[in-house]
């Protein structure tokens, strides 16, 4: 069986997935917010 060593895996892909993951949240968060605000303004 091969030996691993610790830290040597190649994540670029994961970094990439992940960073895309956190862009797509973050948008997401900010029009949700901005769906609220915009449904308490028009109706209050």
């Amino acid at each position: 069986m091969a030996q691993h060593e610790t830290g040597s895996m190649d994540i670029r892909a994961q970094e990439k997935t992940f960073a895309g993951f956190v862009k797509f949240v973050t948008w997401s968060v900010v029009v949700i917010l901005g769906v609220l605000v915009f449904l308490a303004l028009a109706n209050g």
